[in-house]
């Protein structure tokens, strides 16, 4: 067992290692990337116009800023930004306009390099093409409005990582206190402690949903909800938080991502729960908008007086004449400002019953010196463990809630992932406290045969098929799970044919880009084909009329970027657009789709797999099919591999059976 501060502290020194390679990678891509190429990364938006500028209700000067010249290609990109990012905006050196219309190539040009603003500003919300930034000062809006070529691309995150650090040293330094004693809880150097009452029922819960629940309500320090593909574990949580709340006065509700806070707040203000959201939420609606803090805050009665009183304060400094003594005026002015500010905040943090933001966004000074007695943690198996720390400090009890043999989270430096940084504090609880995890067993999402190897290699074979989808299919008789390999086709096809006649399909991966990037166009044709044969088999009017919805995966982006060029491009798909959606593994965390395919790329003569080693990505992506599982790869290259070789003679043994 190890010492829980030691640990902390190497925890800490891995941090450092991702800060200083995602800051030289930064810096490097700033200084060696193009244009184009920030473009096409989504971190980037050229060219674009500023809009209207204005003091948003918690008194930043913000300016929206509006993405020009859009095109189909832009639907390929996924999109960086979002509440918070730190931006930086920039001109083409000497202001010679870069163009998406050139002569030669009707391209943008990409030898152009950036002349930066010299400030920094934040994404304060994002919709589209739209964004609002806020800015450091009324300068810097001056020097935005007067430009005449402008972009804004991503900046070094160093607050993140600011607030990481503090947060870990704080409970390296943690002593004699509740940090402290979560700290070692964690590590396994103390036991935790329970309560003891009744279990309670809740019948609309399965059995190992209710036992959830009741292990949340009895635990004093930490409890982890498991949660496999299916098995409900947001409909787990929210009751858990629900039950909480007849007990607290008010919870800490946090998650890795915007999107995901965003999720788990809906169910609760679904659930009757009034939510106080810290931070814009992402996905943009009006009942998102109308709990967070900000739109609250503007609707409060006494925001009137308050935006009058900031309004006179600006005048005041506008208008000042040399030699003026207004500072006592102002200082007044300002006093009650605070005041009412202060009386504002309060009673939207009276009104709330549960404080939902992301783990970094804990932080918020508005929640300065904010305590709880639960903070729950969702999709947690997704969130650095230093961010976690972030959060844990407010609270007394720690409550997480995801799966751990889905996506990790996300790590640039490879050496810090090998010593351990890519280890959720989930995890950790996992493997030192077993008795404080319950697995949730029974899924309502797939088709028993595509379930059943996920269940069998990932969970033990303890996750089980409720019966409303154990048989569920699109077509009566068919195999659910199936496994399509180009090479093995085209075989099969050219025995049939004459010398002269046999077809020439190159089914090898091309390697594309300095990222890796890989692509296997025949076999992206081979699934695009496939689906559309399958679209036919099922029936054109069945598959509109009943909105079938389908889905197309693959690890690779360029694939994925292919594969919706394709779809595009061809007419025999028009009809299905809407119902198709092409992402990588990331791209389709958290959703499901009655059909999916999944385009594996990788074929070689070396038998190598890259990242599809990374098991945990190909457990997401098997697991997104409710009805009709296709597989697409080179079984020669996957079968080096025994998850593969085992997966690939799982779905033979189906087509058997069936």
């Amino acid at each position: 067992m190890q010492n829980s501060t030691l640990y902390i502290q190497q925890l800490r020194q891995l941090l450092q290692m991702e800060y200083d390679s995602e800051k030289e990678e930064f810096r490097l891509q700033s200084e060696k990337m193009g244009i184009k190429r920030k473009i096409h990364r989504g971190i980037c938006w050229y060219p674009i116009e500023a809009g209207r500028s204005y003091y948003n209700s918690l008194n930043q000067l913000v300016v929206e800023i509006f993405k020009k010249d859009t095109n189909e290609e832009d639907e390929d990109i996924e999109p960086l930004f979002e509440y918070g990012k730190p931006v930086q905006f920039f001109q083409p050196r000497g202001n010679n306009k870069l163009s998406f219309q050139s002569t030669e190539n009707n391209k943008l040009q990409d030898n152009e390099k950036p002349t930066y603003f010299p400030f920094s500003s934040t994404v304060s919300y994002v919709d589209g093409n739209r964004m609002v930034v806020t800015l450091p000062s009324s300068q810097a809006l001056i020097d935005l409005q007067n430009a005449t070529d402008l972009g804004v691309q991503l900046y070094f995150d160093e607050t993140s990582y600011k607030t990481m650090f503090h947060a870990l040293d704080d409970v390296i330094n943690a002593k004699k206190n509740r940090l402290a004693e979560l700290r070692d809880i964690f590590a396994g150097q103390l036991k935790p402690d329970k309560r003891t009452f009744a279990p309670m029922q809740f019948p609309w819960l399965n059995k190992t949903q209710e036992a959830a629940v009741n292990e949340v309500l009895w635990a004093k320090d930490v409890e982890v909800v498991h949660g496999p593909p299916g098995t409900g574990k947001t409909t787990t949580l929210v009751e858990a938080i629900y039950e909480t709340l007849h007990r607290e006065t008010q919870v800490l509700v946090c998650a890795q991502s915007n999107m995901a806070v965003d999720w788990i707040s809906e169910k609760l203000v679904d659930h009757g729960v009034p939510v106080l959201r810290i931070g814009n939420p992402s996905r943009v609606n009006d009942k998102m908008l109308s709990f967070t803090y900000e739109r609250k805050f503007e609707s409060h009665p006494d925001y009137p007086e308050l935006w009058s009183i900031r309004k006179t304060i600006r005048q005041m400094k506008e208008n000042r004449k040399h030699g003026d003594n207004i500072h006592q005026k102002i200082a007044r002015l300002r006093e009650r400002a605070t005041e009412i500010e202060m009386h504002i905040t309060a009673q939207l943090f009276d009104e709330a019953r549960v404080v939902a933001c992301t783990l970094v966004g804990s932080a918020n000074k508005v929640l300065f010196r904010q305590k709880f007695s639960t903070l729950f943690i969702d999709e947690a198996a997704q969130a650095l463990e230093p961010a976690c720390w972030i959060a844990i400090r407010r609270a007394s009890r720690v409550i997480l809630a995801g799966d751990h043999q889905q996506l990790p989270p996300t790590i640039k430096c490879y050496e810090a992932m090998k010593q351990g940084l890519g280890k959720t504090l989930m995890e950790r609880i996992v493997s030192n406290l077993p008795e404080c995890v319950t697995l949730l067993k029974v899924q309502y999402r797939m088709n028993d045969a595509i379930m059943q190897f996920s269940s069998n290699w990932f969970y033990g074979g303890e996750v089980q098929s409720d019966e409303s989808v154990k048989y569920r299919s699109v077509l009566d008789f068919e195999n659910p799970i199936q496994w399509v390999d180009g090479n093995e086709m085209l075989q099969e096809v050219n025995q049939e044919l004459e010398q002269e006649e046999k077809l020439d399909i190159d089914f090898t991966e091309k390697f594309i880009g300095e990222n890796h990037g890989r692509i296997n166009k025949a076999e992206a044709e081979l699934v695009l084909t496939t689906l559309l044969n399958y679209i036919n088999k099922i029936g054109k009017e069945r598959f509109l009329e009943e909105r079938l919805d389908v889905g197309i995966i693959s690890p690779y982006k360029v694939q994925t970027q292919y594969l919706r060029q394709q779809i595009r491009k061809r007419e025999e798909f028009r009809p299905f657009r809407q119902f198709i959606s092409v992402n990588t593994v990331d791209g389709f965390q958290g959703q499901e789709r009655d059909i999916i395919l999944i385009s594996l790329v990788r074929s070689n003569d070396s038998g190598q797999i890259g990242f599809l080693s990374d098991l945990r990505r190909m457990n997401v992506a098997m697991t997104r099919a409710r009805m009709k599982l296709i597989i697409f790869g080179d079984k020669e290259t996957l079968r080096h591999h025994a998850f593969y070789r085992q997966l690939i003679a799982y779905v033979e043994k189906t087509l058997q059976e069936k």
